[in-house]
């Protein structure tokens, strides 16, 4: 009888160990695990200087490839990253659209360490949408793209502005260029710097550990879900910085939530640079939008939370650290 009881109890501790987990599926939550011992965060972002960043690229006007606006806005940027110590690269060119059009191409590229072989990626678009196919009374009109482009680009800076000289990685920012000239209906229509860069990186034989793309990261009461290409392309390094949220009191922003799918310039990166690339990107998991001024003329300064910016930057900022102090 015992050995009857024993195969029994085996078979359904196999049972049970078979069961697919809940977590595999999208939209299933998952439990976040025990808190790790501190490391110290080697940065100190600051909440003004955040959103000055943010209004200063908004003061330029929309930043459509192609107009002065975009290129005022890209020679202070590249400006900015040389006065904070970093080397500077740029990518330029042209492209066609599947769309048809063609587009030109500024990619900017700003290296900490740029002879360690230990790399990493932050990276964020930094044009604007030429039309804003979402306001039904301004859909021939750029958009200004305060949250839709600036915010990531505000949280790169940042990190760049108060980068510790004692990092023992290297960290490529990259501002993506013509991300937003697409149309849904159109394949691969958008992220053309994105998908440029992959097939021609800024340096031969060019690779990092992992790149990080931001999008959106500005919006009030923002939701992070673990979009499901970042799950598939780097799974260790969603948990990572989900976990590093949780920790840091950010675990109401950073859900443990799989979201389905979204093309973004991480895709390109991950599918063709061959680089484990995930998205932080801002959803909202009721109404399945970005946020309410996506793609409208009213994607301004109203639609940034100081907060948001600060709490996004104090992630990675954390992350960054971690990496420099055990490795990444």
């Amino acid at each position: 009888m015992k050995k009857i009881a024993i195969i029994l109890l085996t078979i359904l501790l196999i049972s049970c160990n078979n069961n697919p987990s809940q977590n595999q599926q999208t939209g299933a939550k998952e439990t976040p695990a025990k808190p790790e011992k501190p490391v110290k965060n080697l940065f100190a972002p600051n909440k003004d200087s955040l959103f000055y960043f943010v209004e200063k690229q908004v003061s330029f006007g929309p930043r459509v490839p192609g107009t002065k606006e975009h290129k005022a806005c890209g020679d202070w940027l590249v400006a900015k990253f040389k006065s904070y110590g970093l080397n500077v690269i740029e990518q330029k060119t042209i492209v066609k659209s599947p769309t048809g059009e063609t587009y030109p191409v500024r990619n900017i590229i700003a290296e900490y360490n740029p002879a360690t072989k230990n790399r990493i990626i932050i990276s964020a678009h930094w044009d604007t949408r030429p039309w804003a196919d979402e306001d039904s009374s301004g859909e021939n009109k750029p958009v200004l793209g305060a949250n839709d482009g600036a915010s990531g680009v505000a949280v790169i800076l940042e990190l760049a502005r108060t980068i510790p000289d004692s990092l023992n990685i290297g960290i490529d920012f990259i501002l993506w260029d013509t991300e937003d000239v697409g149309k849904s209906e159109i394949d691969n229509s958008f992220c053309l710097g994105s998908q440029y860069w992959a097939k021609h990186k800024h340096k031969p034989g060019y690779s990092a550990k992992y790149c990080i793309n931001l999008d959106m990261v500005g919006t009030k009461n923002p939701t992070f879900p673990q979009e499901e290409f970042s799950r598939n392309f780097a799974p260790e390094l969603v948990n990572e910085i989900w976990q590093i949220a949780a920790q840091r009191g950010y675990g109401g922003y950073f859900v443990f939530y799989m979201e389905g799918p979204i093309i973004d310039d991480h895709y390109y990166v991950a599918t063709l640079g061959k680089i484990p690339a995930i998205d932080i990107i801002s959803r909202d998991l009721d109404s399945g939008t970005f946020f309410p001024q996506w793609h409208t003329t009213k994607d301004d300064l109203s639609a940034i939370s100081k907060e948001t910016l600060y709490l996004v930057t104090d992630v990675l900022g954390y992350y960054i650290s971690k990496s420099s102090q055990i490795g990444v």
